[in-house]
């Protein structure tokens, strides 16, 4: 395998696909409210893609340095576990992503401020620091809070309610309170994502001491969790359409739940950990799918 290759696999390219999803939600709110702009539209999802290859590096050199990633686990090697990246070059690749994406969102602050608000451009500056450092200690260092059961509340904060209501205030530089329906829906299917990929973990990472939400749940609290998390996004995609629809094409999302469906009765049967791995995919492109009909739905 190329070095190039390997970057490419290390970034996870079937990860961000669902990373963009709140960010097409929120902005398909604020355009439908008569707000939108080209250049926070894009800086915006650089913004994102920035974020997650960033999580998706550090997570690679958090559980490499700490072996988590060994023979045990399940998923496709990594970098650094297959040795095609080395810890150091990883690392100067998480410094490089993390800089890149920090410039994209001061970018995205001052297309968005400009120099009129800088309370709200300071607090969206903030809140763009703390994504990043977010990113990194999922799994880096002594206090990786992945390690203790909290990546699923990174999750449903920054690619949920962040990237949901976030951007559309950024459109808007207003709140509309009922755009946090969708913005908890978004959460709970990223939050499914990686759940999905702790159920799949789960024997190596309690073997290797990382405490995922999962291994401290068990598999059969898990699923039913993971059942909650699906469930619950329809719910809130739902009661958002009937709150705000004017058309019956506002809930044309609707068809991209059907998979889901199914998904969830492979995962409630589920006994080979490793018939999982392939599931990640159909959650993450199905959340793409909810999001580009629910933003068609809004601006047809």
């Amino acid at each position: 395998m190329s070095k190039f290759s390997s970057w490419i696999n290390a970034a996870r390219l079937r990860t961000l696909p669902l990373s963009i999803s709140g960010i097409l939600v929120g902005s398909s709110i604020a355009a439908h409210a008569g707000y939108f702009d080209i250049a926070i539209f894009s800086l915006a999802l650089g913004t994102t893609l920035g974020l997650q290859i960033l999580s998706n590096f550090a997570n690679d050199y958090g559980d490499g340095i700490k072996g988590t990633d060994n023979d045990d686990r399940i998923g496709p090697a990594r970098a650094i576990q297959s040795g095609l990246i080395t810890q150091k070059e990883m690392w100067l690749a998480m410094i490089v992503t993390a800089i890149t994406t920090l410039l994209l969102a001061v970018l995205l602050i001052y297309a968005s401020f400009g120099s009129e608000d800088l309370l709200s451009a300071l607090i969206f500056f903030i809140l763009g620091v703390i994504s990043i450092v977010a990113a990194i200690k999922y799994t880096v260092g002594t206090s990786a809070y992945g390690y203790r059961g909290m990546g699923d509340i990174f999750v449903f904060i920054f690619f949920g309610l962040v990237a949901v209501y976030g951007s559309y205030y950024l459109y808007s530089h207003d709140h509309e309170i009922v755009s946090v329906f969708p913005a908890v829906s978004i959460g709970f299917l990223s939050a499914a994502v990686l759940n999905l990929n702790n159920l799949r973990d789960r024997i190596s990472d309690a073997k290797a001491g990382k405490n995922t939400l999962v291994v401290k749940l068990g598999e059969s609290r898990s699923k039913t969790y993971h059942y909650i998390l699906i469930l619950g996004a329809l719910f809130c995609f739902l009661l958002y359409s009937v709150i705000t629809r004017t058309e019956l094409n506002d809930f044309i999302y609707i068809f991209a739940f059907i998979p889901l469906i199914f998904h969830l009765q492979r995962v409630i049967n589920n006994k080979d950990p490793k018939l999982l791995d392939p599931e990640l995919k159909i959650v993450a492109l199905s959340t793409f799918a909810i999001s580009s009909l629910f933003a068609l739905g809004l601006i047809w």
